[in-house]
């Protein structure tokens, strides 16, 4: 499970506002964000399983993050790790709409994911799980989970109701953590059953996951602003949910913006 909650073009001083979650188990060897050596110019962390990544961005502006998607009717591992998608575009050239009618092109070798890439004022959903192709997401506050972009389920409508209080405040990062930080289980009756046994089910429906082996590993908090100076700050979780790292960095604006539809 993970969580990201993002205003796209909603407040005229941050044209991107984000806060997410990683929620994966504790026993995978990751690597905090940094930029990487052979790509000195992305900002992003590590799998260092299979080498790819969740989320990341660039010092020229470009943004991408991935989702699993998680139905139980199609949960054989895919050929090719998901990872590889948002780190394409980022170390890429492509536009976001070209890099993502390429990847709709093999779409059927990973299992299945939403995927969210941006440069400048565009912003592109796309998910394998579904056939409606890329979408050029309109401004909005919108929620991601492990379903469909906006799925209703409990802990993305409060996401985007705290996101919704946070327009109208001074924006930082420990305000933009709120937003992704409740440990609240839902309420039964508002579960949506994953396939998995119902104390599962429960446990991964708060927003701050701990659950044992598996948890929120790392929370990720950024915003833009016309500029196009970007602020980021990731903060790490041990398994009983005690903040053990963190990393700020500020990237600034690029020389030349683009719009990301070239």
């Amino acid at each position: 499970m993970c969580l990201i909650i993002f205003a796209h073009q909603c407040h005229p001083r941050y044209p991107l506002l984000l806060a997410a979650n990683r929620d994966e188990f504790f026993a995978r060897p990751t690597a905090a964000a940094a930029f990487w050596p052979e790509h000195p110019d992305l900002l992003a962390g590590r799998d260092l399983r299979a080498g790819g990544t969740w989320m990341g961005v660039t010092r020229d502006g470009r943004f991408a993050a991935i989702t699993n998607f998680r139905d139980p009717q199609r949960s054989e591992p895919g050929q090719r790790s998901r990872g590889e998608l948002p780190l394409a575009y980022l170390v890429g050239h492509d536009s976001a709409e070209h890099c993502l009618e390429r990847i709709e092109a093999s779409a059927d070798a990973y299992a299945g994911f939403n995927l969210l890439l941006g440069h400048g004022e565009a912003m592109w959903y796309y998910s394998n799980a579904d056939a409606t192709g890329p979408v050029l997401l309109a401004p909005g506050i919108y929620g991601l989970s492990n379903a469909s972009l906006d799925t209703p389920w409990p802990k993305v409508e409060l996401g985007k109701q705290r996101m919704g209080t946070l327009l109208n405040q001074p924006v930082d990062h420990q305000r933009l953590q709120w937003t992704v930080q409740d440990p609240e289980l839902a309420p039964e009756a508002d579960l949506h059953p994953l396939g998995l046994n119902e104390a599962m089910d429960r446990q991964l429906s708060a927003q701050f996951i701990r659950a044992g082996a598996y948890g929120t590993r790392a929370t990720t908090t950024l915003w833009r602003e016309p500029s196009g100076a970007l602020y980021w700050r990731e903060c790490s979780f041990d398994d009983s949910g005690r903040q053990r790292a963190v990393v700020n960095e500020t990237l600034a604006p690029a020389a030349s913006p683009a719009d990301g539809r070239d």
